[in-house]
């Protein structure tokens, strides 16, 4: 009997009844989440007065149905449409309380302006939203009386008493201030802000100031100024913040504690390598001048602003020499040796190769997401499939967009289809951004995304019209029709898509110089596999990737991959032993030419012996796992290394007896891949060169960037505003279709 009692109930079993409880219930806890996200200002604003009430059967205790309270009078109603339910009892003003929410009672005098009619429009268009908006009471004079005193007849005025205005309707503003200085001298002693301490108040305009520099131009100055900002400065207590202020000792004040800080971390570290990006001018049709950005990577993983110059227009090989050099010995000082490299994105190699040759302990580098960029410019210049599909794309979408049947019915059939009604983007045949492949990406992304919808168009019997008299237009029904059309433009898409994907991932994970060499290996991998998918196999596309990797190669990246415990490779024998068999025969060769530059002439020998050494005996099988452990990214889900400083410390602790190849190794495997950091976003930009030409207006501007810059690398924030902005309005924009979905949902 025991055990049969404790049988779990076979869900079959269940009866109509439970199905049903079990759907009103699920019904209540969706319109609670509802209500829930909505309070949070999430949803609208109807909930804040609407109440999901569970309605239980009083004889099984089962829930039976589920209804809406008003929190104002307790009425209960449907839950089938809270939207409507909204309108009729709350809007419409059938809800006794909701007009005493927003209407306070008012001792004043017995004729309130908010009772009384309006006067008669001329215009039957509906009236705006603000002017229903009650006003407080005020004692006036009442038409009739003053017309009688005035010796006017008031015939007509007992049907229809109404104000009459001088000025209009426009004048109940104008009496709603009125009505509020009076009441402030009936109530002079109103309840005053919130009240803080000195303390409170001084911490505050502190939080308030680091915000406005950290947002860097996307603040002006004069927003400060707006009558709302101080509003609510006056509503919470606060005094408000003068221009002059925050653009003197206070902006002082915070650059040089940043500065400060900066200075110091410098000097506690052995070695930095330097990073500057923003050579090459992606505004190349505005006249924007270049605005250079140089950091500090130290050997602990942080990064340092250090400076932004402003560089006019096209910049020659030697003055961004000059000006790299200088970015070097402002740090350094007199030990110039503690700047092991440069890394930069791609603007003339000829200045990064003759420091290198000028100082020879210097490694360095091109940005590597500077060189997959120049490999998909390199696709679209040397492969005929891209150049073809790109005229092809272009003759299309030129020809839906400027042919005024064929637009018409493609927005209609795209408002149809996608529910969006804009034309295809193309690139402007007048820019030299033509050259540039992300606006023929973004071309691809729309034909693609159309294909149906095109397929509709050139089938519509408008077109066929068309067709009849254009030869052009049977030509773009000819290859919207082909098949063989859509699979080059998929190809030439997929392959940029694939690279465009890898470039996103090394700017979010900025990987270091021993990971060249695997990440290229990759991308060669992945080339060969879209050749296949597409059926490509003349071998252009991997002689140009070759090309591209050969002209990007540096000696470095072989040297750091051999010299990186994390890359260490188990071999039979159990020991965990560099990786030389991954390498080329002129790649090995490269690691001992790299060791021996990078030492004194001395050293050279005894830096081979301990080569070799590392070479035959590797690293404690125990340490070398113990670097590579790898654990999940909770924010990414991907796996990571979880001691990213477990190479340099390897090689500063258990393998000190490598003396000469440890101070190589150490100084090698810490540099960093690529020259991506503080991101300036468009306002900042357009600030500073607006300044350019006053000393003062420019050092402002130069500050308040440094400050903004090392908050933003202290968080290890590397997206500007304007990328963050995108990314939460499209979530936002799928938040609220999610909400309106669960809104208008049928009852359960």
């Amino acid at each position: 009997m025991a055990s049969t009692s404790s049988t779990p109930t076979d869900p079959s079993s269940s009866t109509p009844d439970d199905t049903a409880a079990k759907a009103v219930n699920k019904r209540y806890e969706g319109l609670v989440a509802i209500r829930t996200k909505a309070i949070k200002g999430k949803g609208a604003w109807y909930w804040a007065h609407l109440e999901p009430i569970l309605i239980r059967n009083s004889d099984t205790g089962l829930p039976k149905g589920v209804k809406l309270k008003c929190s104002l009078c307790d009425a209960l109603f449907s839950a089938s449409n809270p939207s409507r339910t909204a309108s009729e009892h709350l809007k419409r003003g059938t809800c006794p309380n909701f007009n005493s929410v927003f209407r306070p009672n008012s001792v004043v005098s017995p004729l309130p302006i908010s009772s009384l009619p309006s006067p008669p429009s001329h215009n039957h268009r509906k009236r705006s939203s603000h002017m229903a908006t009650p006003l407080n009471s005020l004692a006036i004079v009442e038409s009739t009386r003053f017309c009688n005193e005035l010796g006017y007849s008031n015939s007509g005025l007992t049907q229809q008493q109404h104000l009459v205005l001088s000025g209009g309707k426009d004048d109940l503003g104008a009496l709603a201030m009125l009505e509020d200085s009076i009441k402030k001298l009936k109530s002079p002693k109103a309840s005053p802000g919130p009240s803080l301490s000195k303390d409170q108040i001084d911490s505050a305009l502190e939080l308030l100031a680091d915000w406005f520099y950290e947002a860097c131009g996307s603040v002006s100055f004069s927003s400060l100024e707006h009558p709302k900002f101080r509003a609510f400065l006056h509503q919470v207590g606060l005094p408000s913040l003068a221009r002059r202020d925050l653009s003197g000792a206070r902006l002082e004040n915070r650059f040089h504690v940043a500065k400060t800080e900066v200075e110091a971390r410098i000097r506690d570290a052995m070695f930095f390598q330097v990073a500057c990006s923003g050579w090459k001018n992606k505004h190349c049709c505005s006249g924007e001048e270049n605005l250079v950005k140089f950091s500090n990577n130290l050997p602990n993983g942080t990064s340092l602003f250090q400076k932004a110059v402003l560089t006019g227009g096209s910049v020659s090989s030697k003055y961004a020499e000059e000006i790299m050099w200088e970015a070097v010995t402002s740090v350094s000082g007199s030990s110039l040796q503690r700047c092991v490299g440069i890394v930069s994105d791609k603007y003339k190699a000829k200045a990064l190769r003759n420091l290198e040759i000028q100082y020879q302990w210097m490694v360095n580098l091109s940005c590597q997401v500077q060189g997959l960029l120049s490999l998909i410019k390199d696709f679209f210049k040397e492969l005929q499939l891209f150049r073809t599909v790109t005229e092809n794309c272009m003759k299309l979408a030129n020809f839906v967009n400027n042919k005024s049947p064929v637009r018409i019915s493609f927005q209609k059939y795209r408002m149809q289809e996608l529910e969006c009604a804009g034309l295809l983007r193309v690139p402007s045949s007048k820019c030299e951004c033509t050259k540039d492949f992300t606006n023929v990406y973004v071309m691809l992304e729309d034909i693609l995304s159309c294909v149906r919808v095109l397929q509709m168009v050139v089938l519509d019997d408008s077109y066929k019209v068309i067709s009849v008299e254009d030869s052009v237009a049977g030509e773009i029904a000819g290859m919207i029709q082909s098949e063989g059309f859509w699979n080059e433009v998929e190809a030439v898409y997929s392959l940029t898509k694939l690279i465009r994907r890898m470039v996103h991932e090394i700017e979010v994970e900025r990987p270091l110089i021993g990971q060249c060499l695997p990440l290229w290996e990759d991308l060669k991998a992945k080339v060969k596999d879209w050749s296949a998918r597409f059926n490509i196999v003349d071998g252009h596309v991997e002689k140009i990737v070759e090309k591209r990797f050969r002209k990007n190669y540096h000696p470095a990246w072989s040297a750091a991959f051999i010299l990186d415990p994390l890359y260490l490779m188990r071999d039979t024998s159990g020991k965990y032993l560099p990786p030389f068999k991954c390498l080329t025969h002129e790649q090995e060769k490269d690691v001992d030419k790299l060791i021996t530059r990078l030492v004194s002439r001395e050293e050279a020998h005894v830096a081979l012996m301990e080569l070799m050494k590392w070479r035959s005996e590797g690293l404690d099988p125990l340490y070398a796992q113990a670097v590579q452990v790898k654990q999940r990214d909770p924010s990414t889900g991907k796996m990571k290394i979880a001691h990213p400083q477990g190479s340099r410390l390897v090689w500063e602790t258990c393998l000190s007896e490598y003396k000469t190849l440890g101070k190589v190794a150490v100084r090698l495997i810490f540099l960093h891949a690529t020259s991506c950091g503080f991101k300036c976003n468009w306002s900042s930009m357009k600030w500073i060169c607006t300044h350019r030409n006053s000393r003062v207006g420019l050092e402002r501007a130069q500050k308040m960037i440094f400050i903004a810059a090392h908050a933003k690398l202290e968080r290890r924030d590397f997206l500007n505003e304007e990328e963050k902005d995108g990314e939460l309005l499209r979530l936002a924009g799928c938040e609220d279709d999610l909400l309106e979905v669960f809104s208008d949902a049928p009852p359960m």
